[in-house]
Parts: C-alpha cells; sequence; structure tokens
C-alpha cells in the first residue's frame, strides 16, 4: 500500500474514533478511564497521540469503541 492510500485509511479510522468519541460527550480523559476497567492502561497525552496519528491497531480500536458503548458503525 502506497503512502498516500495508507493516509487515506489512517484518517478514516482516527475520524471514526473521534466522533464516535464526541458524540458521547466524552473527553480522553473520560476513555482513559473506561479503558482501565478493562486492564487497558494509556495516559490522556497518549490516547490523544495515537488518535491523531491514527496509527493503532484494529484491537485498540475496538477497546476503545467497546468501552465507550459503541454498538454499531455507519461506515459511509
Amino acid at each position: 500500500m502506497n503512502k498516500e492510500t495508507q493516509a487515506l485509511w489512517r484518517n478514516k479510522a482516527k475520524g471514526i474514533l473521534k466522533s464516535e468519541i464526541a458524540l458521547r460527550n466524552l473527553s480522553y480523559a473520560d476513555v482513559v478511564e473506561k479503558l482501565k476497567e478493562i486492564g487497558i492502561e494509556e495516559t490522556p497525552q497518549n490516547l490523544s497521540n495515537k488518535i491523531t496519528r491514527g496509527a493503532f491497531g484494529a484491537d485498540f480500536m475496538l477497546q476503545v469503541l467497546t468501552v465507550i458503548g459503541c454498538k454499531s458503525l455507519n461506515l459511509n
């Protein structure tokens, strides 16, 4: 995959996480607390950095979506 294509997919992934967090009126500190409940240690700054870069694994994305209570996604 070329860098341009990779950047497009990373932007889509980070957009999904940012919008789902915002829809629930949660801060990154709130998300960090919820992640702690399932044994994931992050800081608000680390969470922000990961999401801003859009460079995270599917496991991280699913963990965040799960702890914030996301039941479904519209990918359009």
